[in-house]
């Protein structure tokens, strides 16, 4: 090889290199941007309203869209019956058909998914509002509310139920409504107050 085809070589070789580094840093600060402002949903499912609560703390400091969880046909009002039907709903699996819908899940990058400790797990519409969705490479961060039971299998089974998620373990579990440290919790989680 002469010395001038040498040297062309060499500059088409650093040329190419130069755009596909180029390429790759311009790839990698899009993602970036997306990490750093990411599209967030908050949805989540609340019988008594200690859930739609706590919900709403995150929302007011993450911002992002706001889904709440229906099922079509509502649960009793009564405490006792409702966790007479809700034992009975997850020891068959029963999924309950749910009212509206997530218009676009597509367009999100990061997840909240807020359900009560029922029996231990998650409540079945939080389990048909997974089912529902494609949810994969998703960023899913569970708030679990309770009245005493503390987090048991709900994140677990969240896990396991959200197939190709990226399930944060270090969800929010708290008793009733309160709300106190989930702003500290959430600038933990990389959403500080704006």
């Amino acid at each position: 090889m002469t010395k001038s085809k040498g040297l062309i070589l060499g500059s088409l070789m650093s040329m190419a290199m130069g755009l596909f580094g180029h390429n790759a840093l311009a790839q990698e600060a899009a993602n970036t941007t997306a990490l750093s402002n990411p599209k967030v949903l908050v949805a989540y499912y609340s019988w008594s309203g200690n859930t739609k609560e706590v919900a709403n703390a995150i929302h007011k400091q993450v911002g992002g869209d706001l889904f709440e969880i229906q099922t079509e046909e509502a649960y009793p009002t009564d405490y006792d019956e409702t966790t007479a039907q809700a034992k009975k709903e997850i020891n068959e699996g029963f999924r309950p058909k749910l009212k509206g819908s997530v218009d676009n899940m597509a367009q999100y990058d990061v997840v909240f998914i807020g359900s009560p400790n029922w029996w231990g797990t998650i409540a079945p519409a939080v389990s048909s509002f997974i089912e529902s969705y494609d949810l994969n490479g998703k960023t899913v961060i569970p708030f679990i509310t309770h009245g005493g039971g503390g987090e048991q299998n709900t994140i677990r089974d969240m896990t396991a139920q959200c197939k190709g998620c990226n399930v944060k373990s270090d969800g929010w579990v708290g008793y009733g409504s309160r709300t106190f440290g989930v702003s500290g919790w959430l600038e933990d989680m990389g959403f500080p107050e704006k």
